[in-house]
């Protein structure tokens, strides 16, 4: 601390140096983290990454009608948007208390988050 109660900027930064590493680390793990997702009872599934990226998608036969692809088509759409706000809670759950940390929950003034 600075004489008169002011702040100790070199403590400061290496807080904000070790959040972001923190950040930086759970962002990884987001990336590498499988999240699955799934519609019409489990005719679809769809496995994200913790930040979104499709690792892939399987179709059980049973949801496979020549007939009728628009229903197809509708349940990967489903299955993938299920899996993408799995991913998303995940990365709310890994990353909301470092946000929070960065601004919100007293950590530095001024950040936008």
């Amino acid at each position: 601390m600075f004489p008169g109660g002011g702040v100790d900027m070199q403590q400061l930064l290496q807080q904000a140096q070790k959040m972001q590493q923190d950040l930086a680390a759970a962002q990884q793990e987001l990336a590498e983290t499988p999240v699955e997702g799934s519609a019409g009872g489990g005719l679809v599934k769809a496995t994200v990454t913790g930040s979104g990226e499709l690792k892939s998608l399987e179709i059980d036969p049973r949801a496979v009608d020549p007939e009728d692809t628009e229903t197809l088509a509708d349940l990967v759409v489903a299955a993938v948007r299920d899996a993408n706000n799995a991913a998303q809670e995940l990365a709310r759950t890994k990353l909301g208390p470092l946000a929070q940390g960065l601004g919100g929950g007293g950590g530095l003034p001024g950040l936008p988050f």
